[in-house]
């Protein structure tokens, strides 16, 4: 996974409430067991009204989804972060969101920043008045900034850690390599081996 400190761009200003995954992305893409371009199903049945959001070429190349209350409620399906990140987007902010999404989120390296309804309906009119106006959100400071707003996000210390310096679940597992290594070495030979 790619390391995340910074992102700079422009943002989608979606504002809905309780989107679910799979309007994230529909069943369809659960069909898929192995990661694939995604990108195709994200908000797919959305993308067929012509005047959904997305569909507007002045959001087209947003990095980031300005979102209502509990975003990636839902199943669990990890399909919806990766449909959102294989379109393009780094990261989400809303004032709430789903458990199961916003670690999944967490595990493939899209930023989750929650902060008030209040100050993302502001963010909201921004946008919509300014639609290139850029969002710098800095997870090395955890703070959110954008024309004459900038505000400080809480992000948990291990989530931090990992987006920062890129580690996913199997990294993570990697930096105690040799540890498992003289585990394995150790173990009686007639058990079995994971080789």
């Amino acid at each position: 996974m790619k390391a995340v400190n910074k992102v700079v761009g422009k943002a989608l200003p979606l504002g809905y409430s309780n989107v679910d995954t799979d309007q994230i992305a529909p069943s369809d893409a659960m069909k898929f067991s192995k990661r694939t371009d995604f990108s195709e199903f994200l908000f797919r049945d959305w993308r067929e009204d012509p005047n959904f959001i997305l569909n507007r070429t002045e959001y087209q190349d947003s990095s980031m989804i300005l979102a209502g209350e509990n975003f990636g409620c839902g199943s669990s399906r990890e399909h919806a972060p990766w449909a959102l990140q294989d379109y393009g987007f780094k990261v989400i902010v809303a004032p709430s969101f789903g458990d199961i999404f916003k670690n999944n989120c967490s595990k493939v390296g899209l930023v989750t920043v929650e902060l008030s309804f209040s100050v993302i309906s502001e963010l909201i009119e921004i946008v919509k008045n300014h639609p290139q106006v850029e969002i710098t959100v800095d997870l090395e400071n955890q703070t959110l900034s954008c024309d004459h707003i900038e505000i400080e996000f809480e992000i948990d210390d291990f989530t931090r850690y990992r987006l920062i310096n890129g580690l996913d679940d199997i990294d993570l597992t990697l930096r105690d390599k040799e540890l498992i290594q003289q585990y394995e070495d150790a173990r009686p030979k007639y058990l079995p081996k994971v080789n």
